[in-house]
């Protein structure tokens, strides 16, 4: 590493106010929170669509699988970071969560056209462009633990607030959804003061003068470490996602087959997704400190334990169960917001995210379709849940053998130099 370098890393950090950062960690985190509400109120709403538009759970499951195909051309949102900025790729991701949410309030009178609204708020809510910009301008000793303030915020349980106060207010189940459109505005307000990241900005004048390639989505520029590096954050991501789309039939599972008020499942769900704020936080804090590869082996082997014991204990057991699930679902789930951004060098990383997040969109097609055939297989959803935990063990394997680079304090320029 030359001295130019150097002085460019040691000015990471330094020309950011506190008050910046703070900011900033609070506006990652309600874009976060817009991803976070919009990925898991589904698990509430699913009873409310089997009824209204006359679906059974299998059905409703491969009609998914059907409609997810087009999230795989995810690349493209994701990609327009490193064309356009992170600034703007925002104002897009936020604009997609709040009109479509809106749309299913008011354009969904059939279940197909529901279908159409919630497969582009699925397409948006996995690109997690979100933690590109705190991960550029953390400083590298407490990358993790920003990251993880942000998933606190994602995780503030909404999901387990609103549907019961609809339901008291007369509202229809789709403003579920709905109510995203309402929290976009004070998002959009906050998105005026965001200054374009540090990196990216260097990144730009490099290009400018002829020292960087320009691309488009990584063509010519990707090379054999980022595609090797792309497929192991792929597959590992792939199988939380399949692990949770099968968490999401949750609220069926109680409501639907046990018998569950939606007061009683919305306090069940509150537990669970105040214990992934906790699961969060631990998780980032368990990275900076003892490293992002043994972070991880811990949370996929709680997440595909406690998963596999829901369909394994009685009832009275598997609420306890799934509210512990839910703690190591936030602990597994930070690797992926911390280490995915960070393993990829600045002027592709949005691209190398894109591809990695393309990728692993297989799950958005796999998940369905084994859901459908294990809720077809097991209709009281005992050996349903086994399924989903077992699929924890592919990470784990794989990290075992892959044997990842570790990022743990690291300066992003010294991980594209070394890994």
């Amino acid at each position: 590493m030359n001295t130019e370098e150097k002085k460019k890393i040691n000015s990471f950090g330094k020309q950011r106010t506190r008050h910046y950062m703070i900011y900033l960690i609070i506006f990652m985190g309600m874009i976060a929170l817009m991803d976070q509400y919009l990925s898991m109120i589904e698990t509430t709403a699913i009873p409310n669509v089997l009824r209204d538009y006359s679906v059974t759970d299998a059905q409703y499951s491969w009609w998914k699988a059907l409609y997810f195909i087009p999230t795989f051309l995810i690349v493209l949102l994701n990609g327009l970071t490193d064309i356009i900025g992170r600034k703007k790729s925002l104002l897009i991701l936020i604009l997609i969560f709040g009109f479509s949410s809106l749309g299913i309030v008011y354009a969904t009178p059939s279940f197909h056209l529901y279908m159409v609204f919630f497969a582009i708020i699925t397409f948006a809510t996995v690109s997690n462009m979100w933690a590109i910009p705190i991960s550029e301008e953390a400083p590298a000793e407490k990358r993790a633990k920003y990251v993880s303030f942000i998933y606190l915020v994602s995780v503030i349980p909404l999901q387990a607030i609103i549907p019961p106060v609809l339901t008291r207010l007369g509202l229809s189940w789709k403003w579920m959804y709905g109510v995203m459109f309402l929290f976009m505005i004070p998002v959009l307000i906050m998105w005026v003061f965001m200054k374009e990241t540090q990196r990216y900005e260097i990144i730009k004048e490099e290009r400018k003068l002829g020292k960087r390639k320009k691309h488009f989505y990584g063509i010519g520029v990707i090379n054999r470490c980022d595609f090797k590096y792309i497929l192991f954050s792929a597959v590992i991501w792939m199988c939380w996602l399949i692990v949770s789309m099968f968490v999401v039939w949750a609220g069926h599972y109680f409501m639907d087959i046990h018998g569950y008020t939606l007061d009683q499942w919305s306090l069940l769900l509150l537990g669970s997704l105040l214990l992934m704020m906790a699961g969060g936080v631990v998780g980032g804090w368990t990275m900076d400190k003892i490293g992002r590869k043994t972070g991880l082996l811990i949370g996929c082997i709680g997440f595909g334990l406690f998963v596999t014991l829901i369909g394994l204990t009685p009832i009275s057991m598997a609420r306890i169960v799934t509210v512990i699930a839910g703690f190591f679902m936030g602990f597994s789930y930070t690797w992926i917001i911390v280490y995915i951004p960070e393993i990829f060098p600045t002027e592709r990383r949005g691209t190398c995210m894109g591809w990695a997040t393309t990728t692993a969109r297989v799950s958005y097609v796999l998940g369905p379709a084994l859901a459908g055939i294990m809720l077809t297989v097991s209709t009281a959803m005992e050996w349903f849940w086994v399924a989903g935990g077992l699929l924890m063990i592919i990470p784990i394997i794989l990290v075992l053998l892959f044997h990842p680079y570790e990022t743990k304090t690291k300066e992003l320029e010294v991980i594209e130099a070394q890994r």
